[in-house]
Parts: structure tokens; C-alpha cells; sequence
């Protein structure tokens, strides 16, 4: 019974010992604190954070990241990028339709039983980078690219994260974290080393809108996009959500002068 309860202490003095090196080694630094447009019960999205934040994404990201469960159309529905009342069908919207024209798509068959390539729809989804996941790891040294469509949602402080991920690749790697070829160190990837080379440089955009697309402007409008991308009814939830407690407040004034009225004249 001795010997085991030696052996019991020895192997929790071993993990004990080699937990701070451990933790030294692939530490992760916590992402930076950023102010966001959307933030608090009265945040909304800046529609022109979003259209520059999806021409980063369009032009930078979509090479390696697809967005699976996104339709060309929601680009133009309520609270997106390029909501038009003009247009509340998206379908009609002539910008939502000039993006989706871009996109080649496979479809198919046809009446001979063949596949085809056609201009994309705003009904399509966002067509994948990569064929397949093989592909997708074979263009990417062996890591596929997740999909982009709730990135936000699926990490942790997930703008933040994001955003510090993007403008994280100018810290230098600890001298006991060895970086090998085709890795690149970030301190805020979970153990610091990760397959994706740096993404933004100052001017790798050019904004419609005259902004200056430094890098951190792209990474803040790149990630108000994917935040969009991953919850795109905000705007219209906080818009219901305010005339719910109004008229809960205008009920629960209503109940009370007619409990007011109907308990006048009776003596408690």
C-alpha cells in the first residue's frame, strides 16, 4: 500500500513539475479588447464596416475559407451588407446579382445527364475554394481552413480572437518554441504555431468608400462581416426585442391603472 501511494506522489510531482514548462512553451495570449458597433442592447452593424468588411473577405479570406452555410441572397436581406429598401427581395437586388454573377458554379445534369458551369445565382450558397477536404489540406500544408460561416460563434471571444489572430504575426517566436518550415508563430493561436502565413498588409484593398485600408482597419471591417455572417438577423432581433419591452411597459402601465380602477372604492 506504501509503494503505491510513492508512486501515487512521484507521478503527481512529475505533472507538476513539467505543467509550467508545458504552459510556457505553447502560451496563448488573451485577445485584445476592441470596441465593435454592435455591441450592447442598441448596437447594430455599420453597413459600411460591412461592405468593406466583405470585400476582405471576398478578396482575401475566400481563397482558403468557405462559407458553406451563407446564401449570395442574405448579402442582401435586412441588416446586411447590401440591403436596399428599394429592393426587399434580394433575389432583385442589381448588386446582389452582379456578386453572384461573378462566382462560376457547377450545376447539373443537364437533359444528357452531364454537368455544367454556369454564372452563380443569389440563390446559390458561396461556393467552396476546394474541391474537396483533400484538396483544401493539400493547398494548405496539411491543415484545412475552416469555414468562415459562424467562425465567430465557434471561438471563444470570437471577435476579438479573431481580430488578434489577424494582427498578431509581428510577435516573435519564444526562443523554446521552434517554428518549422511552412509554420508561422502567433501568440494568440492555441500553442502559438499555426499553417497560415500573415493575410494583411496596408493597401492589399482598395475601399470604394475613400477609407484607408490599413491593416487594422481591414482586420476590424473583416471581422464585423464575419460577426454579421454568423448571427445576420441581429439587427432585426434587437429592433423586435425593443418594441417587445415597449409594449410589455405600455401593458403592464394599462394593468395597473385598470387594478387602480377596480380597487378604488373597496376597503383593504
Amino acid at each position: 500500500m506504501k509503494t503505491i501511494q510513492r508512486l501515487l506522489a512521484a507521478a503527481v510531482g512529475a505533472v507538476m513539475l513539467s505543467t509550467p514548462a508545458a504552459l510556457a512553451a505553447g502560451e496563448q495570449h488573451h485577445p485584445e479588447e476592441h470596441d465593435w458597433s454592435w455591441e450592447g442592447p442598441f448596437g447594430t452593424y455599420d453597413k459600411g464596416e460591412l461592405q468593406r468588411g466583405f470585400l476582405v473577405y471576398q478578396q482575401v479570406c475566400s481563397a482558403c475559407h468557405s462559407m458553406n452555410q451563407l446564401h449570395i441572397r442574405n448579402l442582401g436581406e435586412e441588416g446586411g451588407p447590401f440591403f436596399s429598401e428599394e429592393f426587399p427581395n434580394p433575389n432583385d437586388n442589381p448588386i446582389v446579382r452582379a456578386i453572384a454573377a461573378e462566382y462560376i458554379v457547377e450545376d447539373g445534369p443537364d437533359e444528357l445527364g452531364d454537368m455544367f458551369e454556369r454564372p452563380g445565382r443569389p440563390s446559390d450558397r458561396f461556393p467552396n475554394p476546394f474541391a474537396n477536404p483533400q484538396q483544401a489540406a493539400a493547398s494548405n500544408g496539411g491543415a484545412i481552413p475552416p469555414d468562415f460561416s459562424v467562425i465567430i460563434k465557434a471561438r471563444h471571444s470570437g471577435p476579438e480572437y479573431i481580430r488578434s489572430l489577424l494582427l498578431g504575426y509581428d510577435h516573435e517566436a519564444p526562443h523554446d518554441v521552434n517554428v518549422a518550415p511552412g509554420q508561422y508563430y502567433n501568440p494568440y493561436f492555441p500553442g502559438g504555431l499555426l499553417a497560415m502565413p500573415p493575410q494583411l498588409q496596408d493597401g492589399l484593398v482598395e475601399y470604394a468608400d475613400g477609407t484607408e485600408a490599413t491593416t487594422e482597419q481591414m482586420a476590424h471591417d473583416v471581422v464585423t462581416f464575419l460577426t454579421w455572417a454568423s448571427e445576420p438577423h441581429m439587427n432585426v432581433r434587437k429592433k423586435m426585442g425593443l418594441m417587445v419591452m415597449i409594449y410589455l411597459l405600455v401593458l403592464a402601465g394599462l394593468l395597473y391603472a385598470a387594478y387602480r380602477q377596480v380597487w378604488s372604492n373597496v376597503k383593504h
